[in-house]
């Protein structure tokens, strides 16, 4: 019997979209905007932090494209709050729902809350008592 094939299988031969080989940002889109540089940047450091493009599925590619859309959103926000030296509060509304659903994606690829040792060694203890 004839081993079934997984998706991947003998699909190298296809060609495959500018989109998923990464030469373009959005069909039809102009890659060389700052939004484009910044979402570009901001997903091949989360892809790095993740271990690299070959230890991510495309699915954590997709929520990692995600990340990098709400977080470049919520920077304009920053941006036109601190421009206006306020956040007015439809505006504040929609910032909280988006940083809520970019820290929800960030808890799906990983996102750890890491605690910060602040023992002090034993010497520098011995030291300050004496």
């Amino acid at each position: 019997m004839p081993k079934p094939k997984s998706d991947n299988e003998g699909r190298s031969h296809l060609p495959q979209s500018r989109i998923t080989t990464g030469s373009t940002f959005l069909e039809g889109i102009d890659g060389r905007s700052s939004y484009a540089r910044r979402w570009r940047d901001l997903t091949a450091l989360h892809i790095a932090d993740l271990g690299g493009a070959d230890q991510c599925s495309t699915a954590v590619k997709s929520i990692v494209r995600r990340i990098a859309t709400l977080s470049v959103q919520l920077e304009a926000y920053d941006a036109r709050f601190a421009e206006a030296g306020i956040a007015e509060p439809g505006g504040l509304d929609l910032y909280s729902r988006i940083s809520n659903t970019l820290r929800r994606h960030l808890e799906t690829i990983g996102l750890k809350r890491v605690a910060k040792d602040i023992t002090p060694h034993l010497a520098d203890y011995l030291e300050e008592k004496a």
